[in-house]
C-alpha cells in the first residue's frame, strides 16, 4: 500500500472535525497586514459550486469569492466574535514594530494599521492615512499624514512618531526582527545603527505632519513594501529604553494604535475585547464591539455551527468537504500569500555581525542529501489526499499569489523515490540495515521538528518521516508547539543545534523581493543559507535596472531556479485560505484586491445564525 494512502487512512480514522496543520506563521519582514485592501474580482460562490463537475472529491480555489455577499440590512451598532484558531496562546507583542508571529498580527490588525495602503498590484497608493510624492530620481519621498489621523488617546499621529519608529528599529539595542536591507537602504541608517551618528541623516521632519526620507538606492521594492509605514507613538515610548519597549506594559497590556477599534481589555494570550474608535480617520466604525478569542483547532467547527464565533482567521481546509453544507455561514476563499516548506539547517545566526554564518560541515550541508529528501515526498498527492485540492504541490519559493513573478514553468523537483535512492548511493550514503550511514561510515540520524496543530499536523509530519525512511534515512520526529518551534529554529537569533530539518510556513510580503527571508542579514533566514550567486541576484532584484518588469521577472526566475538547485529549503504546498463568515456579517472580505475596510463591518441582526442542518 502506498505510504500516502496509509497516512490518509490513519487520518480518516482519527479525524473528528479538528484542524489541519493550519499553523500560524511568522510573516516575513516585508509582510504588512492592512485593514485597507483594495478591489478584487468576484467569482463563483461555494453554494453554486460545492464540488467539481467530475465529483472527484477535489475542490479549487476558483470556486470561491473573496468578498462576502450581503444579506439583509445593517442594524445600528452590534458586535461580532472573531476566532483566532490556534492550539497555543498568542504571544502578545502587540506593536507592528516588534511583533514576529501571525497570531499577534491578527490582533494588531483590528486596532492599528500602516500609514500607507496598496492596490491590487501591491503598489503603494495615496488612499491611506498618508500620501506620498517621490523625487524624479526615485530616491527621496515626501510623506504627508492626513490631519484627522490620531492615536486612540487623542494625540495626533505625527512625523516625529514615524521618525521615532525608524530610530528605534535602527537602534543597536532593538530586539525585534525588522532591521534589514530595507532599513540599511536609508541614507545614514548604517552610521546611526553603528553608533557613528546620533541621527539618521536621510530622514527629515519637515513639520508635524510631513516626513522626508532619502534612500541610498532607488529600487522597485520601495513602492511595494520597502517603505516602513508603521509609526511608533513617541509620547508613549520616548522615555522607555529601546531594549525594554517590546516587553513593556505599553506593548503587552495597554497598546494603542490609530485603527478602527481600540482595546478595552486583554486576557493575555487568550482574548481581546475591542470597542469602536469613533475618531477613526476613515469614519466611525459600524460595530460597537469586536471580541477576539483564541479557539482550539479541535473546536472550530462547533464554534462556527453554534454561532460561538462569527468568523475565524483561517479554516482547516481539510475539513471543508465535511462542512461545506454548513447553513449559517458563507465560505470565502483566496490564494494565500504563503507556502509551507521543509527547511534544512546549514549554519547559525551571527548576532554580533547581524548576519547568517553558513557552516559547510553542517549535517545537512550536502545538497545531494537535501535533494534526495525532496525527491522522496509526493506533495501533489499530499495536497489531494490531505487537503482535497485546496492546497497543492509547490514548486518554487515565489508563490502564485504573485503571478507576475511566480515561475509557473519551473517544475521544481518531481517526486521520484528511486532517483532519490540512486542519488544517495552515488553520494556515498550507503545502506547499513534499514538506514544509511554518512559517506564516512558514521551513523546518520536526522532530527526533524514540526508544529503541532490539529488532526493533520502529526500524520502529515509522519508521512514525511516514512517517505524518508523509504529511501533509507533515519529521521526522528519531534512535534513542537508554535512559540517553542520558532524559538528553536532561530527566530530569537539562537539556533537549536538539535534541529537539523524543520517543517515551517511563510507568509510572504506584498513585495516579491525575498531578501527578508533569505538574505544574509535576515534573521528569518532560518536555514542560515548564503552564497555569492544569491547575493548577486537579490541585489539585482532591487537595482535600478529592475524597474523594468521584464528584467526583474528574469532575475527572480533565475533566483527561483537557484533555490531549486541549492535547496536550503524546498516548498511543499501552496495554499488556499478559506474563511467561513456568519451570514449576519455584512461588508467583509479577505485577501488582497478588495475595497472593503474593517471599519465598514456591520451585522444584520443581534445574534449569529446557527447551523440548521
Amino acid at each position: 500500500m502506498p505510504l500516502l494512502l496509509v497516512f490518509a487512512l490513519m487520518l480518516g480514522a482519527c479525524s473528528n472535525n479538528g484542524n489541519s496543520n493550519e499553523t500560524n506563521t511568522p510573516s516575513s519582514t516585508e509582510e504588512e497586514a492592512s485593514t485597507a485592501p483594495t478591489e478584487g474580482e468576484d467569482s463563483t460562490t461555494p453554494a453554486e459550486s460545492e464540488k467539481p463537475a467530475e465529483d472527484d472529491g477535489l475542490y479549487s480555489i476558483d470556486d470561491f469569492s473573496n468578498v462576502k455577499k450581503n444579506e439583509g440590512e445593517p442594524i445600528k451598532g452590534g458586535s461580532i466574535t472573531f476566532g483566532l484558531v490556534s492550539d497555543t496562546p498568542f504571544e502578545g507583542t502587540l506593536n507592528w514594530n516588534f511583533y514576529s508571529g501571525d497570531p499577534d498580527s491578527q490582533v494588531l490588525s483590528w486596532f492599528d494599521e500602516g500609514l500607507l495602503t496598496w492596490d491590487e498590484s501591491y503598489v503603494y497608493t495615496n488612499d491611506g492615512a498618508a500620501t506620498y510624492e517621490a523625487s524624479e530620481d526615485g530616491r527621496t519621498f515626501t510623506f504627508t499624514i492626513k490631519d484627522n489621523v490620531n492615536w486612540q488617546d487623542g494625540k495626533p499621529v505625527t512625523a516625529e512618531d514615524w521618525l521615532f519608529a525608524h530610530e528605534v528599529i535602527g537602534n543597536p539595542k532593538y530586539d525585534g526582527p525588522r532591521y534589514d536591507s530595507s532599513f540599511t537602504n536609508i541614507v545614514g541608517m548604517t552610521e546611526y545603527h553603528e553608533g557613528k551618528a546620533k541621527t539618521i541623516s536621510g530622514i527629515e521632519v519637515l513639520n508635524e505632519k510631513q516626513l522626508k526620507i532619502t534612500y541610498v538606492q532607488s529600487t522597485p521594492s520601495l513602492l511595494t513594501g520597502g517603505i516602513w509605514s508603521y509609526p511608533l507613538a513617541k509620547h508613549i515610548f520616548g522615555n522607555i529604553p529601546v531594549e525594554k519597549i517590546s516587553s513593556s506594559p505599553e506593548v503587552r497590556e495597554k497598546p494603542i494604535g490609530f485603527g478602527p477599534y481600540k482595546i478595552e481589555s486583554i486576557v493575555p494570550g487568550e482574548s481581546v475585547v475591542f470597542t469602536k474608535n469613533p475618531d477613526y480617520w476613515r469614519g466611525e466604525p459600524g460595530l460597537d464591539k469586536v471580541v477576539l478569542k483564541v479557539i482550539n483547532p479541535t473546536t472550530v467547527i462547533q464554534q462556527l455551527e453554534s454561532g460561538g464565533v462569527d468568523l475565524v482567521d483561517s479554516f482547516p481546509v481539510d475539513q471543508y468537504p465535511d462542512n461545506a453544507d454548513m447553513t449559517n455561514v458563507e465560505f470565502l476563499g483566496t490564494i494565500d500569500r504563503a507556502y509551507t516548506y521543509i527547511g534544512f539547517k546549514l549554519g547559525k545566526w551571527d548576532a554580533a555581525a547581524g548576519k547568517v554564518a553558513p557552516d559547510d560541515k553542517a549535517k545537512m550541508a550536502d545538497v545531494n542529501l537535501r535533494k534526495a529528501m525532496w525527491l522522496a515526498v509526493d506533495n501533489d498527492q499530499v495536497g489531494k489526499q490531505f487537503y482535497h485540492g485546496l492546497r497543492w504541490n509547490a514548486t518554487t519559493l515565489i508563490p502564485p499569489s504573485h503571478p507576475e513573478y511566480h515561475d509557473a514553468t519551473n517544475p521544481g523537483v518531481k517526486y521520484d523515490p528511486e532517483a532519490a535512492k540512486k542519488l544517495l548511493d552515488d553520494a556515498g550514503y550507503k545502506l547499513n540495515g534499514d538506514y544509511r550511514t554518512n559517506p564516512d561510515g558514521s551513523e546518520l540520524v536526522i532530527n526533524f521538528i514540526s508544529m503541532t496543530g490539529g488532526d493533520i499536523a502529526e500524520p502529515l509530519a509522519r508521512y514525511y518521516v516514512q517517505s524518508w525512511k523509504a529511501i533509507g534515512l533515519n529521521v526522528q520526529l519531534e512535534m513542537v508547539e508554535f512559540n517553542t518551534f520558532y524559538d528553536r529554529v532561530g527566530a530569537n537569533g539562537e539556533d537549536d543545534p538539535k534541529v537539523d530539518v524543520y517543517q515551517g510556513a511563510w507568509s510572504v510580503g506584498i513585495d516579491v523581493d525575498p531578501s527578508g527571508l533569505y538574505g544574509r542579514d535576515a534573521i528569518y533566514n532560518f536555514p542560515r543559507f548564503a552564497n555569492e550567486e544569491q547575493d548577486k541576484l537579490l541585489a539585482a532584484g532591487i537595482s535600478k535596472e529592475a524597474f523594468d518588469v521584464k528584467v526583474r521577472q528574469d532575475i527572480y526566475k533565475k533566483w527561483q531556479q537557484l533555490m531549486v538547485e541549492e535547496i536550503p529549503v524546498f516548498p511543499t504546498l501552496y495554499r488556499a485560505v478559506l474563511v467561513p463568515v456568519n451570514k449576519r456579517v455584512l461588508n467583509y472580505a479577505i485577501g488582497d484586491g478588495t475595497d472593503v475596510y474593517l471599519y465598514q463591518l456591520a451585522v444584520s441582526q443581534d445574534k449569529p445564525f446557527v447551523d440548521g442542518k
